[in-house]
């Protein structure tokens, strides 16, 4: 599914202009990515076309907003790129194969401005946060960077390679 929609290009579906791996970025949030998915539907007043981010997820809706401030830092980006107002965007999840819609209020969005400040001041004083596992972490695509099993039960390097050997 991500492999489709990270093959940039541009679609025409129904009147609407689908734009797939748009490169973001935002000097306010000091944010750089790329959206799966921007969908810009026609505006019937002004003639003008409407951004519409699309995050498309194997998975299903979380019950935190991790996912939602991914999106809104997507359009928030969006937003200061293209001089324009995105108030909601949409997700669409592989495993539930329905797509859910978003509203980007101002309570969501100073989550993400916060998140995206937590991000920066983690950088600046070089931590990194310790990973925590879930279940969740077996569909995360940084599964094999974080190493949230092995970084979270604080092995010394002696027993992490004893552990390892064992298993061949």
């Amino acid at each position: 599914m991500h492999e489709r929609v990270h093959d940039e290009g541009i679609k025409m579906r129904s009147g609407v202009r689908i734009e797939r791996g748009v490169p973001l970025c935002s000097a306010e949030l000091g944010l750089t990515g790329k959206a799966d998915s921007v969908e810009f539907h026609p505006d019937k007043l002004t003639g003008e076309d409407k951004p519409f981010p699309v995050e498309y997820k194997h998975g299903k809706p979380k019950s935190d907003d991790c996912d939602a401030v991914q999106l809104c830092a997507q359009a928030m980006c969006l937003e200061e790129m293209l001089h324009v107002s995105i108030p909601e965007g949409a997700f669409y999840y592989g495993k539930t194969r329905h797509r859910l819609e978003v509203e980007f209020t101002p309570d969501l969005r100073k989550t993400t401005k916060n998140t995206a400040d937590s991000l920066h001041a983690f950088v600046a004083q070089g931590q990194t946060p310790s990973a925590k596992y879930s279940k969740r972490c077996d569909s995360c695509s940084f599964i094999d960077v974080c190493l949230p099993k092995q970084v979270s039960r604080n092995l010394s390097v002696n027993d992490y390679i004893r552990e390892q050997l064992s298993k061949l």
